[in-house]
């Protein structure tokens, strides 16, 4: 069967950040799931799946707009210590929960002061070309149940 709208895919897949050095391999866990067609992966690695069948292996390579995006400078913000969750001391590279406006927000700690903390909001991989090296391990049709959940569920009910 073909990856096409409404099949879900179990894959694993090795990621490489083009240039540098930061690498993930899923192959240290379970596999992936995800409902083609209704955007649970990142756009240009879901329309590189298109078409492909169970034993499929392939590399893709996305660029930042297909990826997480180009960098945002106004993600680059400076906030009270006291809006820092998790109530220990942050650290530089560290990636802390922060209180805003719009909510809970993840952010990498770029420089700690007494009262305020340097946050970047982008996410570690805006800006990068990416690089996807994909190992299709199943496709299936999908249940009205995971269509109409719009994601794929995984042994013994969900996958969240």
């Amino acid at each position: 069967m073909q990856i096409s709208n409404n099949t879900v895919v179990t894959f694993h897949y090795q990621l490489a950040e083009d240039g540098g050095d930061y690498k993930e391999d899923s192959r240290s866990g379970e596999p992936l799931l995800y409902l083609h067609g209704h955007r649970g992966i990142l756009p240009g690695l879901e329309d590189a799946m298109l078409g492909h069948v169970e034993g499929d292996t392939f590399a893709v390579n996305l660029t930042p707009e297909q990826g997480y995006g180009l960098r945002n400078d106004e993600g680059l913000q400076r906030v009270p210590v006291k809006h820092v969750l998790g109530g220990k001391k942050p650290q530089i590279g560290e990636i802390i929960s922060v209180n805003t406006a719009k909510g809970k927000v993840q952010a990498t700690v770029v420089k700690v002061g007494k009262f305020n903390v340097d946050i970047d909001t982008n996410h570690p991989l805006a800006g990068k070309s990416l690089t996807f090296d994909v190992e299709i391990l199943g496709v299936r049709e999908a249940t009205m149940e995971e269509v109409a959940h719009r994601h794929a569920h995984g042994p013994g009910g969900h996958q969240h």
